[in-house]
């Protein structure tokens, strides 16, 4: 085990959930993109099947899967460790999706509904590519936005740095979502998208105070801080 391992996600939660559920299909849930002015939330399902893993990896107390051993949560990795695992992740994983809610449907639906509408998709997708649903859906998180009731949702705090299932999510939203904030950036140069992502920074607020709201910002938030009284 590599030094850092300590920080990295392994199935230890899946393995558990298995024991305690006999599920063997598991799909990892994770969100990009909540808190963001523009652009939209993104969300990655990667589906672990159990069974098709090494016997070794199954009995290891440790739950490393060797060849995902050092995925993370996104935000623990830089872009190029993303954009590294991300084809390996593609690779291992049984089914794999990542789907967008536009700010439109933010503005209209408000920000758990568009990540709900999203996370549904997805899991519509992998259902049809395994030709079948997952066993249970693991949710990075204590609320369940999901809202799946054709499949079994299990919430867990932090899980996106501790299950090896929504890490990997969590890294296929966040280099699918970069890359299309990277592509608005080259039509609205003026926010800064190809850096913040369409993110709350400095140059991006005062772009929008400039020069107004794009299609493709949540004109339903606060794009702009108001000033202090006084000033």
């Amino acid at each position: 085990m590599s030094p850092s391992s300590a920080t990295n996600a392994t199935l230890r939660p899946e393995l558990a959930l298995a024991r305690e559920t006999g599920a063997r299909l598991i799909a990892g849930v994770d969100e990009v993109g909540r808190g963001a002015l523009a652009g939209p939330v993104t969300v990655g399902v990667v589906v672990i099947d159990l069974d098709a893993l090494p016997a070794e990896v199954i009995a290891a107390e440790t739950g490393v899967w060797p060849v995902l051993d050092g995925v993370r949560d996104s935000k623990l990795l830089s872009p190029g460790m993303r954009k590294s695992w991300h084809p390996s992740i593609c690779e291992q994983a049984q089914a794999y999706s990542v789907q967008h809610s536009a700010a439109e449907l933010i503005d209209a639906a408000g920000i758990s509904a568009a990540m709900g509408a999203a996370g549904r998709a997805g899991l519509a997708e992998v259902t049809e590519r395994l030709g079948r649903p997952p066993d249970v859906v693991l949710l990075d998180g204590i609320h369940n936005w999901l809202q799946a009731p054709e499949v079994p949702v299990r919430t867990m705090a932090k899980a996106d740095t501790l299950a090896l299932s929504v890490a990997c999510a969590s890294v296929l939203a966040k280099v699918e979502r970069d890359g299309l904030m990277e592509d608005l950036a080259a039509a609205h140069p003026e926010f800064g998208w190809e850096s913040n992502k369409g993110y709350g920074s400095a140059q991006h607020r005062e772009a929008i105070c400039q020069l107004g709201p794009t299609a493709y910002h949540r004109q339903s938030w606060s794009l702009v801080k108001p000033a202090l009284p006084g000033l």
